[in-house]
């Protein structure tokens, strides 16, 4: 039962993709910024294997430590059998410990889900159906910017640059006349994963193959970039407040200085390979530009709550989108916490933010 005056907070973190590990980590950061006289939080952790588990509030274990990233596993705590049951407006609890409890009180959830099963649209499918409150992006919005294929064609119909890209699907392979549009090097990335997972840069054609096979182990689809030199710009987008206009924050650039010949998982997470300007130093022209397209791109998804959408900028001031997280991590080096401090919305502020702005949506 929720304590009077306490907002119910469910915090659902790890998952089965790929990214489950840096999804402990931002889990563990919002732990700690929950103000525990405002909040009550029920920490729900999920395996690799998709077993969810009432997990440790405790945010030091959810730290990375000796460069290994957290995970979440059936000893981690109670294992849980949930579903989704809207006749009692949330998620039916079978503990063999406690016996059947329901969720039913929780407020809100807050999915620090990021990757397939959490940040594609899934699990917020899943909280729909129970009429459950949660923070982030619709099921729509999820999954089309979880798509990088369809981010590009639905920020392209709204006018914001897109650099040039081939979609590989199944049995497809580039061709001479792809292979001349899009020049070297290019990115083999999977369409629908993140924190780099699955990213090759190929110099060379021959590396192309094991490129393609490297990503399709993540996805069966396959976006191929040309490569756009350029600096690294990203924006966070917020919901505006009381159904205001979506709010942009200054922007960041991310400059690789050691090690790393790209952004890659290594570079942002764990070897410390990176510096970040914030505010990045662009001219105000190429700063309001980037800001309007990361409004006009959370708004052409339908997003809601929050995203971090992300930018190249080229020598010549170019500006070309890179793509969308709708559930950006909320680590501490994360940029989205990092850009809206420096916008003057402090990481305890923000977190109280997402979750009223989540609660006002659903009418709670």
């Amino acid at each position: 039962m929720t304590t009077p005056g306490k907002t119910r907070v469910a915090i659902v973190f790890g998952g089965r993709s790929p990214e489950h590990g840096i999804s402990c980590v931002s889990a563990g950061s919002v732990l700690g910024a929950l103000d525990p006289d405002e909040f009550e939080v029920v920490p729900v952790g999920i395996t690799r294997q998709g077993q969810w588990v009432l997990a440790s509030a405790d945010p030091g274990q959810l730290a990375i430590q000796d460069r290994r990233l957290p995970e979440i596993t059936s000893g981690s705590g109670a294992e849980l059998v949930l579903r989704a049951d809207p006749a009692v407006g949330g998620l039916m609890v079978l503990d063999p410990a406690q016996g059947p409890r329901a969720l039913a009180d929780v407020d809100v959830v807050f999915p620090v889900l990021h990757g397939a099963y959490g940040e594609d649209g899934t699990i917020q499918g899943m909280l729909e159906m129970a009429d459950i409150p949660y923070v982030g992006a619709n099921v729509f919005a999820s999954a089309a910017a979880m798509d990088k294929e369809f981010t590009k064609k639905l920020c392209a119909v709204e006018g914001i640059p897109v650099g040039p890209y081939v979609v590989l699907r199944n049995g497809m392979t580039l061709t001479e006349e792809d292979k001349e549009r899009l020049g070297l090097p290019v990115f083999v990335k999977p369409s629908r994963a993140g924190s780099s997972f699955g990213i090759t840069k190929v110099d060379d054609w021959s590396q192309l193959d094991a490129a393609v096979a490297a990503a399709r182990e993540i996805d069966t689809k396959v976006l191929v970039e040309g490569a756009i030199v350029g600096r690294e710009i990203e924006c966070g987008v917020l919901e505006g407040e009381a159904g205001g206009a979506p709010e942009a924050s200054v922007l960041a650039e991310v400059r690789v200085i050691s090690g790393h010949d790209w952004y890659d998982f290594e570079a942002k997470y764990i070897d410390d390979a990176c510096e970040y300007d914030i505010p990045a130093n662009l001219p105000e022209r190429v700063t309001r530009q980037v800001r309007e397209y990361a409004t006009r791109a959370f708004t052409a998804l339908d997003c809601s709550g929050l995203a971090r959408v992300d930018f190249f900028v080229t020598p010549e001031l170019d500006v070309y989108l890179n793509e969308i997280n709708t559930m950006p991590g909320f680590t501490p080096t994360s940029m989205f916490p990092r850009m809206w401090a420096a916008s003057g919305l402090e990481y305890p502020k923000l977190v109280n933010r997402l979750i009223r702005t989540a609660l006002r949506r659903a009418g709670r």
